[in-house]
């Protein structure tokens, strides 16, 4: 469990969750990403861009 960094809601985490994971907080809907696992952080998930055909 850890907590969400838009509203503070707990989100659960299962045990084989891996940095660079997107998960939704349940009570919110903002998209958060795994930057630790032990213990676990989440953070913002980053906005896709465009990339221009690249």
């Amino acid at each position: 469990m850890t907590e969400c960094v838009e509203c503070g809601a707990d989100v659960a985490l299962h045990d084989s969750a891996e940095v660079g994971e997107i998960v939704d907080c349940t009570t919110c809907g903002a998209e958060l990403e795994v930057v630790d696992q032990n213990p676990p952080v989440l953070d913002r998930a980053p906005e896709l861009e465009e990339d221009w055909g690249e």
